[in-house]
């Protein structure tokens, strides 16, 4: 997974402590991906980075939710009456 795998690196790179990159956490996370590690960290408390990492791959790098992005993704159409291309 390529969030993991960039973490992994800058915390290699950087020699970060899990700490470090927990902290990072909050802002590292938007929309539904904030809402669920918000939910995850109040029922668990503070953890370390490698029980965060099984939790993000346990939530985010399985086929379901692969299925999920990439038919919506097939779905998604664009209507040049409704919407506006990006400059």
């Amino acid at each position: 997974m390529e969030f993991i795998r960039g973490i992994e690196m800058i915390k290699e790179e950087f020699e970060l402590s899990d700490r470090l990159v927990k902290e990072r956490f909050n802002t590292l996370f938007i929309r539904s991906a904030h809402r669920w590690y918000i939910k995850v960290r109040q029922a668990h408390g503070q953890e370390s980075w490698t029980w965060w990492k099984t939790q993000i791959i346990d939530k985010w790098a399985n086929d379901a939710w692969r299925f999920k992005v990439e038919t919506a993704f097939e779905y998604a159409k664009f209507n040049s009456d409704k919407d506006k291309a990006l400059p």
